[in-house]
């Protein structure tokens, strides 16, 4: 909301035709009501903005919740607990590093291009730039960089090495890279004064920053590991280990779905002031059409995937059209809220065969990703950038991004090639960073032999030899059929019969 004009008793009295004292008295009446008038204005606006971030950060939170059924109906039932536990861990843990080093590496101002160095523990954070409430919802972020990362290692990963990779990620590496597009300081990022290629990069709610990230630090984790056991056989034909519950993953998605809501149209922060000169309902209008961009390239990348699985495979799989579509979301989270929406639907329509081509291309390196991870958000993610740089609008990047008209806009759109070129930087600037912290951490886990279970462990399920049992209850119903249960001892052994 634009600031009211102040008033002056001075000038208002000579503006009346009078100098009196009663004159003067009147005005300093009427300003002293146009102040408080004034003043409530603004508190309403600052209570509309800020309730509108706390929103939009209850509905990124959200998205843990589908995280967690997502991941827990795509493993198999004797890893559910573990699974769950690790989604649970991902938001305690990152709440905490994120408060303690991350938001000062992130948006620690003033600062240098590559990393921010003030507000450790939001000490000393100015109320003139930040709110709480950006904190929280900056920390939402976060913790789903994380979340993604734990799908790709599902199964066969020790616990203790989720807690150090999720605080790590989330305490330094994602902040990193946040500044480097998000942060006005960053060195990429699209506010900043001194503009890459005259442009910066248009990463509106992080195909790159939240997506890529938490991909490639998958992609690694998944590589050093290994397949799980089975997945594989002795010919290098992949075996589907499938996950016990197409009814998770589907709450699980439509949870996501949901929260998505928040994560893109919420990435605007404000919804009660302008973008667009001169028109008041400028803002209203791009928050909006973000939404229906998200909306319509999920929607296109489900129906697409659907029938190219059906035409690959000869079934329909709601698993994959689920991946589909949170694949069409991970795409156009960077340029939702500067296309189109007919462009949204050529986004969907090509992230759900960079999806499938993905897959196809991980099943022939024997990489093993339970929830696809990797392949979507990485995969997805970055042709989401490229996407952006190519269909981005001219009147929508001035809107969103004011201050600089005449700036580079999409290839396809008329905009020259330097949004493209700032966009492939991007991309790999992430995988080299990503690559060159996540890549050496997960080795070392891994020399440290913290990274990976015993295979013992990992046929038996996670669950039982790692969490003191399954995270289903069995009735005993068996025996009705004349079928005698195996029984169990707590240290995972099955007793010999006398």
């Amino acid at each position: 909301m634009a600031a009211l004009p102040t008033c002056e008793a001075g000038q208002l009295a000579q503006y009346l035709g009078s100098n009196t004292t009663d004159a003067m008295a009147a005005a300093n009446l009427i300003c002293g009501q146009f102040s408080a008038v004034s003043n409530r204005f603004s508190d309403t606006a600052f209570a509309v903005d800020n309730t509108y971030l706390l929103f939009s950060a209850y509905l990124v939170f959200s998205m843990q919740l589908g995280f967690a059924m997502l991941c827990a109906g795509s493993v198999r039932a004797k890893n559910t607990m573990n699974i769950m536990l690790t989604n649970v861990l991902d938001a305690a843990a990152g709440g905490l590093f994120y408060y303690l080093f991350g938001f000062a590496f992130a948006f620690g101002a003033p600062s240098n291009g590559f990393i921010g160095r003030h507000f450790f523990g939001l000490k000393d954070i100015p109320s003139s730039s930040f709110d709480y409430s950006y904190f929280l919802y900056q920390w939402a972020f976060a913790i789903a960089a994380a979340g993604i990362t734990s799908g790709s290692i599902a199964e066969r990963t020790q616990f203790v090495a989720y807690l150090v990779y999720s605080s790590f990620l989330t305490g330094f590496v994602y902040p990193v890279v946040s500044h480097w597009f998000w942060s006005a300081d960053g060195w990429a990022s699209a506010t900043n004064s001194d503009l890459l290629f005259g442009s910066g990069v248009i990463d509106f709610a992080g195909s790159g920053v939240v997506h890529m990230v938490g991909g490639i630090a998958g992609l690694w984790g998944a590589l050093i590991e290994g397949p799980r056991i089975g997945r594989f056989d002795n010919n290098g034909r992949g075996i589907a280990l499938r996950g016990h519950s197409a009814t998770l993953v589907v709450l699980g998605t439509f949870l996501l779905w949901f929260g998505w809501y928040g994560f893109n149209p919420g990435s605007f922060t404000k919804i009660l002031s302008a973008y667009n000169s001169g028109n008041y309902y400028g803002q209203w209008s791009a928050v909006g059409r973000t939404a229906v961009t998200t909306t319509l390239a999920g929607c296109t990348a489900a129906l697409t995937t659907l029938f190219g699985k059906r035409i690959l495979s000869g079934h329909w799989n709601v698993t994959d059209v689920c991946n589909g579509l949170l694949g069409g979301f991970a795409a156009i989270t960077a340029g939702c809220s500067v296309v189109e929406p007919w462009a949204a639907i050529i986004c969907g329509f090509i992230a759900a065969i960079v999806l499938i081509c993905c897959n196809k291309l991980a099943e022939k390196m024997k990489f093993d990703d339970p929830l696809e991870a990797a392949q979507l958000h990485g995969g997805c993610g970055a042709w989401g950038i490229i996407f952006t740089a190519l269909f981005a609008k001219e009147a929508y990047v001035n809107e969103v991004y004011p201050g600089k008209p005449g700036r580079p806009h999409g290839l396809f759109m008329g905009g020259g090639g330097k949004l493209l070129g700032a966009h492939i930087i991007q991309i790999l600037v992430i995988i080299g960073w990503v690559s060159a912290t996540m890549g050496p951490l997960f080795f070392i886990l891994h020399k440290l032999k913290l990274l990976r279970i015993s295979p013992e462990d990992e046929m038996a399920g996670m669950d039982l030899t790692r969490h003191g049992g399954f995270a289903y209850m069995y009735e005993d119903e068996s025996h009705k059929h004349g079928i005698q249960l195996r029984k169990i001892e707590p240290n995972g052994s099955t007793p010999t019969s006398n």
